[in-house]
């Protein structure tokens, strides 16, 4: 369960890029500084969403996979 501060981007059932992509779309409306926590059942998030957050300016926090979700926090930039 994430902390209060922390908005949820839910991207279960969807698959490359389109995490990414929604993930995006919210944070473009985000102060930077704030914490996204990126919930994707896809197992490429774990290739694109390091290689976005360097090309993008954003800080992945943490990355991990638990029962098949893999859940990052996205510091935005």
């Amino acid at each position: 369960m994430s902390a209060p501060d922390v908005v949820v981007v839910d991207a279960l059932g969807t698959f490359c890029p389109v995490p990414v992509r929604l993930a995006a779309r919210r944070m473009a409306r985000l102060p930077p500084g704030t914490l996204v926590e990126l919930l994707a059942d896809d197992p490429l998030v774990t290739i694109d969403v390091p290689a976005w957050c360097h090309a993008h300016g954003h800080v992945l926090e943490s990355h991990v996979e638990h029962g098949g979700v893999w859940t990052a926090l996205i510091r935005r930039g």
